[in-house]
Formats: structure tokens, sequence, C-alpha cells
């Protein structure tokens, strides 16, 4: 159930955010993260995504929360961390990452939050490869404090799924 709830809400972005006229395809789902391809030749994107394994926060109401890392080898963008909070964010706040101890702070834009720069989405990545648990910490515009728990597991397979589809292994 939570695989084809991923799929649904990663098919509804892919289709958003893609220019491509090509179809969004799943690969597969490895664990709790789920690879896919749109595109084909050197315009092709991969994506892997995740939901929060528990949703913690004092609010009544709540879209869709999960993770993107997204392979971009035509743009040169490789490993794009991006967070959809499923509320909008409170104005310059910071979003806080944790994996296993390790934290990186995220900047906000409306509901989503992404790491700074290419160099900080790609250590990013590496914590999410060695990593196991990963938790999120953020502040909705109306001052509610969520903490999101996202499970690491199949994070590596899901991810090197997407590095050989999109010729960057």
């Amino acid at each position: 159930m939570i695989n084809q709830i991923i799929l649904l809400i990663v098919t509804v972005i892919i289709f958003s955010l893609s220019n491509s006229p090509n179809a969004q395809t799943f690969i597969k789902t490895t664990d709790m993260w789920s690879a896919f391809q749109d595109g084909k030749g050197k315009n092709r994107v991969c994506y892997i995504a995740s939901e929060p394994t528990k949703e913690t926060g004092n609010y009544k109401r709540r879209d869709d929360t999960f993770v993107l890392v997204t392979q971009r080898p035509a743009e040169n963008k490789l490993d794009v961390f991006e967070l959809r909070a499923g509320y909008q964010y409170k104005k310059d706040s910071t979003v806080i990452i944790d994996i296993d101890g390790q934290k990186f702070k995220l900047f906000t834009f409306k509901n989503t939050a992404w790491a700074k720069t290419s160099k900080a989405d790609h250590t990013l990545a590496r914590a999410m490869i060695r990593g196991r648990v990963m938790t999120v910490t953020g502040t909705s515009s109306r001052g509610t404090k969520t903490f999101d728990t996202y499970s690491l597991k199949g994070f590596t397979a899901a991810y090197n799924i997407t590095r050989k589809n999109c010729g960057k292994s």
C-alpha cells in the first residue's frame, strides 16, 4: 500500500516538473525507496522517493510528505535532494536533517526544503547511503513544529539503480 501511494505521489510530481514529452517509468522498489526514470537518451532524469515512516506534530491537516533524490546528468545536477513537507514552511526558516547523528541544514521555499549547494546535496546523499534513519525537523508557516522519520533501508539500492539508469554509476 505504501509503495502504491509513493508511486502515485511521485508520478504526479514527475509529470508536473517534467518538460519531457516522454512518460515517467517506474523502475523498482527497494524496501522503503522507489526508483523512477523520465525521458530517454541524454535528457533522461532519474528519481528515488520515499515517504516518512512516522510523522509527528500538532497539526490538523497535512498534505503528502516525501523526499526525492534526483539525477539530472544532462544538466550536470546529481544527487539533488528535495523535501516536500505537506505544508508551507515558515518564511526564512531552516529544516534540520539528522542522519544517525550527522546534521544538515536546508533552506526552505514554500512547501519544499533544499540543500544550498550541489556539494551539500552530494554530502547528504553519501550520509543517506551510510545511514539507517533520517529525521526531519521543520516549522510550518503557522508555527507548528513537525518531526518526520524516514527509514533509509533500501536507499542505497534505489540510488544505485538511478545512477546506473541515468548514466552515472
